[in-house]
């Protein structure tokens, strides 16, 4: 898997917050448009996130789900991009003296994306989900403070 880590300076609290409203996925998640619904129950096991990916008019609808939930240690998701296939990505959050560390793994899982070798997969998930750290850290960072 291809993996991303950032230093924080807001409580684990914070970035879970951020995780936990599924109506934000859009503002940090790069390459998400929009997002077109949210379960009710998010983030349980199993419920979902109804998204667009692409820029207008190209957009492909799609989904994310829930693998497992821990409200004090992060989410893993399964998320689809069709026709580019699926992906399962972990979002780790732990603390440290000075607020928390957050860590990003993905990798494709189902469809075409696993036939691209994985140092060219490596090559552009991590830069992407450079990015989402970024953006999900002033989410975060900017609720605690």
């Amino acid at each position: 898997m291809a993996t991303v880590t950032r230093d924080l300076t807001c409580p684990p609290s914070a970035v879970l917050d951020v995780l936990a409203d599924g109506w934000s996925y859009a503002t940090w998640v790069v390459g998400t448009s929009r997002i077109r619904a949210v379960d009710p129950t998010w983030p349980a096991a199993g419920t979902r996130i109804a998204h667009s990916v692409g820029i207008w008019p190209a957009l492909l609808d799609d989904e994310s789900v829930v693998r497992a939930w821990d409200p004090e240690r992060g989410i893993d998701l399964q998320a689809r991009g069709w026709p580019a296939g699926e992906a399962r990505v972990r979002i780790g959050v732990r603390p440290h003296r000075d607020g928390c560390t957050v860590t990003i793994s993905e990798d494709a899982v189902r469809g075409p994306g696993t036939l691209v070798p994985r140092p060219l997969r490596t090559a552009v998930i991590v830069p992407r989900n450079t990015e989402s750290l970024r953006r999900l850290a002033f989410l975060a960072e900017g609720r605690s403070a």
